[in-house]
């Protein structure tokens, strides 16, 4: 099943806030330039490219001065309104280094629930990638407060790679597949490689959320495979610490857990 992932065309990377941050709430700049690197280089090789980026909130947070992610509704927008800034103006610099022009796509639910805008949203990202350009996407979670309230982004990059019509998403995540059981309280959980179809046994084996700054966890990737798999998209989730392992992917390598795109 990995091996047809070498033939994908359209791909959607989405990295979590404990990808592109440290534990402390900072930006992590060197992975965020290596995720750059691997990104325009998909590019270069002919492949479509979106990246769903989580981290606004919890990045405005730490600017700030909040020792932690916010709960009230109304400081995460705030905090939302100062880390989108940050964090695509960062993006921006970090492409440019490789002569690859990015675009800002911020969506609401909205864009994914109304027939209208939902073709709308499409059109804008058909176009941006006819034209050579990575849009990068994120909730808009400055404006709408059911954003803030779901915003894992997970089924967010999800909706993304079904509204485009993509082969693969990619979830790079602090851990580095769907274990059987928490391998962070169980040494003997054992790695998940392949998932044919998400069941109430595959649920099960969810955990908790990461990190202070970050939001869903292992229940909201099976959620956002469930999505993919109804969408005909594959899907892998992939320890985030090195942007190549992209690579990797692609090339079938047997590595994270990987989602087929059919029942069979």
């Amino acid at each position: 099943m990995r091996e047809s992932l070498k033939n994908c065309k359209r791909v959607v990377v989405k990295v979590g806030t404990s990808t592109i941050t440290y534990p402390n709430g900072l930006l992590n700049l060197k992975r965020m330039e290596e995720l750059a690197w691997v990104l325009t280089d998909l590019r270069n090789s002919g492949k479509d490219v979106v990246l769903v980026t989580s981290g606004a909130i919890g990045v405005g947070a730490v600017r700030m001065g909040m020792k932690e992610r916010p709960t009230v509704i109304r400081q995460k927008q705030a905090a939302a309104a100062v880390g989108q800034a940050m964090i695509m103006q960062i993006y921006h610099n970090f492409f440019d280094r490789y002569n690859q022009t990015v675009a800002q796509v911020l969506l609401t639910k909205e864009e994914v629930g109304i027939d209208e805008r939902y073709q709308n949203t499409k059109n804008t990202m058909e176009t941006l990638m006819e034209l050579g350009v990575i849009p990068i996407v994120n909730a808009n979670d400055s404006i709408s407060t059911y954003e803030i309230e779901i915003s894992d982004n997970d089924r967010l990059s999800a909706i993304v790679a079904e509204i485009i019509g993509a082969d693969l998403l990619i979830l790079m995540t602090d851990i580095d597949a769907l274990y059987d059981q928490d391998p962070r309280s169980n040494p003997k959980a054992k790695r998940v490689s392949c998932v044919d179809w998400v069941t109430d046994d595959v649920r099960k084996m969810a955990g908790d959320k990461g990190s202070a700054f970050s939001v869903g966890g292992m229940l909201t990737k099976l959620q956002a495979a469930e999505i993919c798999q109804n969408a005909d998209v594959k899907m892998a989730i992939v320890l985030g610490e090195d942007p190549t392992i992209i690579h990797r992917v692609i090339d079938g390598a047997d590595v994270g857990t990987f989602f087929n795109s059919k029942r069979t």
